[in-house]
């Protein structure tokens, strides 16, 4: 349902246009006529209003937000429905939305992005305090004022909508979405905690941690996938802010901060101690200081998953398989076993045996590397910067290590699969009796579908049966410029085609004595992100000696004319417009400001005085009646309804002229009906004219008041 600029609603708020639209809301700016001051009016869509559940649970919440004060909180002022309108009355903020900050500055620097995390916690831990869970926390709801204040919006909207399915218009991007809220399952303070460490994640590395080709792979992703520490997309990131990051971001939300309150806390000891020695809220570990826990069966059935699968410790594997479960803390490291007393109890003729078989081991190996090493120079060609795969001379590496020592019957040598397809990779593991355990990255020169990595590497020993964590190319996740044809195109053309990619275009003008005037002569960078910049250098044409447009305002129009005609221009279009302040026949304005180096020949285009405006008498009528439907129903009239609406109507029978007074609102038929107006003014300048009430539904004027008009001064 759009509303048009001029609608009143509750005879009181004036729509005066629209400034946003979202999944399942319409935003408008309008002015409140009553207190005399601007807001915003959040209006739920058309869609959305059939459902009265969800109605009823929208007003419920958004009244429940009214009652919030914070300075980094929209205010709500009302919670309103007009028929089938439902919407909020808010405060309205002149700024930019946190998406659009980060998408214009591709990421934010590290101290800007603490102030804008503090900002955004405090208001989420008043609202906590308040018993209100947010639930739609994201970059696009937080808005950052022209003071650089930063206030979160939409409390109460999240709530009715995170009732609908997942994949609904209205749930917004599922990139922000907490573990427990992806699996529908009970969402609390935490779940807002989550949010806020996925935003804080893309203020400082400019991108979210998790994406999918559609909302359910994302949302997957949040329940199974590792995250990526942002240190890897910027090194500038501290490592205690980092680590502030990953416990918002924990899958299980009693491994995450408690409260919002906690999160300032660390968020200011970060700005201290960049290195994270002093967080209060990062200094607990999980039942590693002495205390009983009890373990979950989630936790029990990964460790026997491991007690039958591979027992040797690696810490870059244990970091992919257990991101998912384990608390990224300073003090969370795994326990181990000293061997001292028995060392000190070893025989030292066993000793001097021992350390003899371990130089001719050494001297054993240390040959056989040697050899691998000699074929390592042709394991990888880069002829073209690409990753490319020579499974002949892997399997040869892989034979050679396989033959340097013998294999108990549960142990296997790992296959080299860097290089192979996933579909090969897959098939090489399962000859060995080895499942693989997918990952997907980006990566600007492997061809998509390659595996770039492997854990366990190539010759290891692994138990039968066993993991092996496997990254696969998804290609680059940037757009190729020449794949588009962008060279190929004019420069409006090549804009248009590149800002509908969600590419921002920067246009550089450069002279050329060979490329036509428009056409592109060359682009950068080769490859552009989603949201990145791309330089478009357009041809001006040959060169041209210039002509700077002179000064005309208050001038005769003859004069104008002959400056123009000395300086090599030609007067443009005129316009005449009526001024109080510059006398007819002078100019008022010029179309091109005076200065502007311009082209022989150009026109100018100018507005010239018509003198005063002759001025017009309002005319205004007013009336107070009251009108009983009671009578237009009859008998039944309190369990009926009518669709009502009030106009003005003057002019003649065959050329009516109609002014909407009140919009259609449906009203029972046993109340009385004020029709109360104290300033109507006349549509046409006339003194005589009638007020009606129609029947929407019939068209047919129920009642009508004849009206005289007063002329005003």
């Amino acid at each position: 349902m759009i509303l048009r600029a001029g609608t009143f609603l509750q005879d009181r708020y004036e729509i005066l246009e629209q400034i946003g639209s979202g999944g399942m809301s319409v935003v408008y700016k309008a002015k409140c006529h009553k207190l005399n001051r601007l807001v915003a009016i959040k209006v739920l869509k058309e869609e959305f209003c059939n459902d009265s559940n969800f109605v009823s649970k929208f007003k419920m919440e958004a009244q429940a937000a009214a009652g919030l004060s914070h300075p980094n909180i929209v205010s709500v002022y009302d919670v309103m429905d007009e028929g089938n309108i439902h919407y909020i009355v808010m405060e309205l903020i002149e700024g930019i939305t946190l998406k659009s900050y980060i998408a214009k500055k591709e990421k934010l620097e590290i101290k800007e992005s603490i102030g804008i995390a503090i900002q955004v916690a405090q208001g989420i831990a008043a609202a906590h305090e308040q018993h209100i869970i947010h639930r739609d926390i994201k970059p696009q709801n937080m808005i950052i004022s022209k003071d650089g204040k930063v206030k979160v919006a939409d409390f109460g909207i999240a709530r009715a909508v995170s009732e609908q399915t997942l994949n609904s218009t209205a749930m917004g991007s599922v990139h922000y979405i907490s573990p427990e809220q992806a699996r529908g399952g009970f969402s609390d303070e935490r779940s807002d905690i989550y949010s806020l460490g996925v935003t804080m994640y893309e203020m400082v590395t400019g991108r979210v941690p998790f994406k999918g080709e559609n909302t359910v792979s994302i949302a997957l992703a949040h329940l199974e996938d590792a995250v990526v520490p942002p240190s890897v997309y910027n090194k500038d990131i501290s490592a205690g802010l980092e680590q502030i990051i990953l416990k918002c971001m924990e899958k299980k939300p009693e491994w995450r901060y408690a409260s919002a309150n906690d999160v300032i806390a660390d968020l200011r000891g970060v700005l201290i101690h960049p290195d994270g020695s002093e967080l209060n809220g990062l200094a607990s570990s999980r039942g590693l200081d002495g205390e009983t826990v009890q373990l979950s069966s989630e936790e029990l059935a990964q460790i026997k998953e491991r007690k039958g699968t591979d027992l040797r410790r690696n810490p870059a594997r244990e970091y992919q398989e257990e991101a998912v479960t384990r608390k990224p803390c300073q003090s969370d490291r795994e326990p181990e076993i000293s061997l001292q007393n028995e060392q000190d109890e070893v025989n030292p003729h066993i000793e001097r045996l021992m350390a003899g078989a371990g130089i001719v081991a050494a001297i054993i190996i240390v040959s056989i590397l040697i050899a691998v090493f000699l074929r390592l120079g042709g394991l990888f060609q880069s002829g073209s910067g690409t990753l490319k795969r020579n499974p002949k001379e892997s399997d040869e590496i892989t034979t050679l290590l396989q033959g340097s020592s013998d294999l108990k019957d549960t142990e296997v040598y790992m296959p080299g699969l860097k290089g192979l397809t996933e579909d090969e990779a897959q098939s090489r593991l399962k000859e060995s009796f080895l499942t693989m355990k997918r990952s997907y990255e980006y990566f600007d020169d492997i061809e998509k579908g390659l595996v770039v990595s492997q854990d366990p590497e190539q010759g290891e020993v692994a138990l039968k049966g066993g993991y092996v964590n496997v990254v696969i190319s998804n290609g680059s996740d940037k757009i190729s410029l020449a794949e588009l044809g962008i060279g190929k195109l004019d420069g409006e053309a090549a804009k248009s085609l590149l800002e509908e990619k969600d590419i921002n275009v920067m246009i550089v003008q450069e002279e050329s004595e060979i490329i036509e005037k428009g056409k592109i002569l060359r682009y950068e960078p080769e490859l552009v992100p989603e949201g990145g910049t791309a330089t478009l250098y357009i041809s001006s044409g040959p060169h041209v000696d210039m002509a700077a447009v002179p000064y005309l305002v208050g001038k005769p129009e003859e004069e104008a004319i002959a400056l123009l005609t000395e300086n090599g221009l030609l007067p443009g279009d005129t316009e005449a417009e009526p001024s109080d302040t510059v006398a007819r026949g002078l100019i008022i304005s010029q179309e091109i400001k005076t200065g502007t180096q311009v082209e022989p020949g150009t026109r100018v285009n100018y507005v010239i005085s018509s003198g005063q405006e002759a001025r017009h008498q309002r005319y205004v009528a007013s009336i107070n009646q009251v009108y009983d439907l009671s009578s237009l129903i009859g008998p039944g009239a309190g369990t009926s309804s009518v669709t009502l609406m009030i106009r003005l109507r003057q002019g003649t029978v065959h050329e009516p002229h109609y002014k909407i007074l009140t919009q259609a609102t449906s009203i029972k038929g046993d109340v009385l009906l004020p029709v109360s107006f104290t300033s109507i003014e006349s549509i046409d300048g006339t003194d005589q004219g009638e007020l009606e009430i129609v029947d929407v539904d019939s068209g047919q004027v129920v009642q009508s008041y004849p009206l005289t008009f007063f002329p005003m001064d």
